[in-house]
């Protein structure tokens, strides 16, 4: 394996370890550094320049969520709707990608299954985030035409999107929905982390290995 993948690799089970400790300098650097490398090994490689935009954006999403406080968390917010942005852009302009693959059935279910879901989130999580309203009715659709675009490609684009989708679900529901103490609150970063690292990873490969 690539050194900066390992780097990578051993940055995000480190993080996993912090995850539910408070803030701090040695959480904010593991949780950054694990997909600044990435974008870094995108930068080496040859990636598209969209590629590592998207993972660049994404590193400076995970170092503002990874402090403290109500701006660094809008700060982060705008950092991933920037990330997703890129996101969408690189997946509708590869070279396999192929709007006509929404007609499948499976897909077709998928997008209104997304939209859906989109419809749902809002109506849950908006009248419960308070002055952090406009991020959530602004983060929302992005994320979610992030995921519909990857219907468009073939391979393992989409499942990452999945899992990257699943990931912000859990997180929404962790922040805005879920009360103080319970215990599911436990759990949440746990399953987290690892579904929004692997979709990095998993864009990261797609793209390299296609």
């Amino acid at each position: 394996m690539p050194v900066l993948l390992l780097a990578a690799l051993l940055c995000a089970l480190a993080y996993l370890g912090l995850t539910t400790r408070p803030a701090g300098w040695l959480r904010s650097t593991l949780k950054t550094a694990a997909v600044a490398l990435l974008a870094l090994f995108a930068l080496q490689a040859g990636a598209p320049v969209l590629l590592v935009l998207a993972l660049g954006l994404c590193a400076a999403g995970d170092y503002a969520l990874s402090r403290p406080g109500e701006r660094a968390f809008l700060a982060g917010a705008l950092a991933f709707g920037a990330g997703h942005l890129s996101y969408i852009a690189l997946f509708l302009s590869a070279p396999a990608a192929d709007p006509a693959r929404l007609s499948d059935p499976i897909r077709l279910g998928a997008l209104i299954g997304l939209i859906g879901l989109g419809a749902l989130m809002l109506r849950l999580v908006v009248p419960r985030a308070g002055r952090l309203k406009g991020a959530a009715l602004a983060y929302t659709p992005v994320i979610l035409t992030m995921a519909a675009a990857a219907l468009t490609l073939p391979g393992a684009v989409p499942l990452a999107a999945l899992a990257f989708l699943i990931s912000d679900i859990i997180l929404a529901a962790d922040v805005f929905l879920m009360r103080p103490g319970q215990s599911r609150r436990r759990w949440a970063p746990y399953a987290i982390w690892p579904l929004y690292w692997g979709a990095q990873a998993g864009f990261l490969d797609a793209f390299l290995s296609g």
